[in-house]
């Protein structure tokens, strides 16, 4: 069988599957969630096991350090799956739920019900968690799912997906609904943005590389996010002992994800206080600096002048940017042009600048006084996400259960017909 005609064959599996879960019970999908986070705290020496095979391969071949970071399936991370198996398990259901229930004048009752999207596809890249996490929202939605993971995870990914077959066929639902590619060519991937008639949304999730080549082959609808060029302002009105706190951790805790800070904008009243003070808890962190001319006298040695391509660049490092700006207005007018509607902050005790900032900073979380970190379906009480939107049609931001559904109108009559 060629690559065509493998790809052919899953996306009709996957759409035959869909058909039994939009129909499942809430406690038919939560049986499997609950299933699946048993089998994953028993068999944890086994996904070990599968994940030291690519960790080894990987290390071999030379992958940089915030992929191999984003491939470790730690102890931690584990325990991270399970949780996030019985917190979506906890959640409300939202298919069938009908909403906006109105009468029209000719007596009719006219409202939208929630139903699943139907094959979601998700391409994504060395995280084999995401296995797990886009497995159990797609299922609670109602959704059959087409997972193809990175060349990296391989053996993970295999191994995570018998789990979730086991727990599919041990509540009596088909294994078909979550289907893991078997094999790492990468013709498979344009295959299966061909197969429009099985698969409804198509969601990747990766480098910006990654995510403009299936928005190029794609024909059905994309969700997606290019790359998360965070921005965090300082305004004039700052708590500074709070600022350097929150600067620290959104760029220090993990660089390498699509929600670590990557530019430091800091007004002008506060720069001179604040700046050395950045750079002494972030030097320490091992991070350094490209700022523009009025920030690098504050910045010592870890600085070096910021180059134009510096701004609006997703360092996935232990780099961050840093200008000084005269205004609020400048700091939007920055973002506006190099943000990349993902995550932006405010750091500000006046309550009307950071109103106004939320309201006109254009990304899919913008948070007051704390760190950007917290867009994560996880962190925002989704429980896992299947990934961040910046698309707005449809969703815009953490995806989690409600954002793999959609809503169709419906209409209860008593005998209406259109005059």
């Amino acid at each position: 069988m060629d690559i065509q005609e493998m790809m052919l064959s899953v996306g009709q599996r996957a759409k035959l599957a869909s058909r039994s879960m939009a129909k499942a019970s809430t406690a038919q999908k939560n049986a499997v969630l609950i299933r699946l986070a048993e089998l994953l705290d028993s068999r944890r020496d086994e996904i070990a096991a599968a994940n030291a095979r690519d960790l080894d391969a990987a290390e071999k071949e030379g992958l940089d350090a915030p992929r191999m970071d984003r491939l470790r399936l730690t102890p931690a991370v584990i325990d991270a799956m399970a949780l996030a198996c019985r917190e979506v398990a906890a959640q409300d259901d939202p298919v069938g739920e009908i909403s906006g229930m109105h009468k029209r004048p000719n007596g009719i009752l006219v409202g939208r019900m929630r139903i699943p999207l139907g094959v979601i596809a998700m391409i994504f890249e060395s995280r084999p968690n995401v296995t797990v996490d886009s497995g159990i929202l797609c299922l609670k939605a109602g959704n059959a799912v087409i997972l193809r993971g990175g060349r990296e995870a391989f053996h993970s990914n295999q191994y995570l997906a018998t789990l979730l077959h086991e727990a599919l066929t041990d509540n009596s639902l088909p294994a078909d609904a979550v289907q893991v590619i078997e094999t790492t060519e990468r013709a498979a991937v344009p295959a299966l943005c061909k197969l429009d008639q099985y698969i409804d949304v198509m969601i990747p999730r990766g480098g910006e590389g990654l995510i403009r080549a299936v928005v190029a082959e794609a024909t059905m609808p994309v969700l997606k996010h290019y790359k998360g060029v965070v921005h965090a302002y300082v305004d004039e009105a700052a708590d500074l002992d709070r600022a350097v706190k929150i600067v620290l951790n959104a760029k220090a805790q993990r660089p390498g994800v699509c929600n670590a800070l990557e530019c430091l904008l800091v007004h002008k009243a506060v720069a001179e206080q604040l700046l050395p003070r950045v750079a002494e808890a972030l030097s320490a962190a091992g991070v350094s600096f490209r700022a523009c001319p009025r920030a690098l006298p504050f910045l010592g040695a870890s600085a070096q002048p910021a180059a134009e391509n510096d701004w609006g660049m997703e360092f996935h490092d232990l780099i961050l940017a840093v200008k000084v700006v005269d205004s609020m207005d400048e700091a939007l007018d920055h973002i506006a042009e190099h943000g990349s509607n993902h995550t932006e902050i405010i750091i500000s005790q006046d309550h009307d600048t950071a109103m106004r900032f939320m309201r006109e900073a254009d990304a899919s979380m913008v948070a007051i006084n704390a760190s950007s970190r917290f867009n994560d379906g996880g962190q925002l009480g989704l429980g896992a996400e299947i990934g961040i939107s910046t698309s707005k049609l449809h969703a815009y931001g953490p995806m989690g259960v409600t954002e793999l559904t959609g809503a169709k109108f419906v209409v209860f009559g008593e005998g209406q017909v259109r005059e």
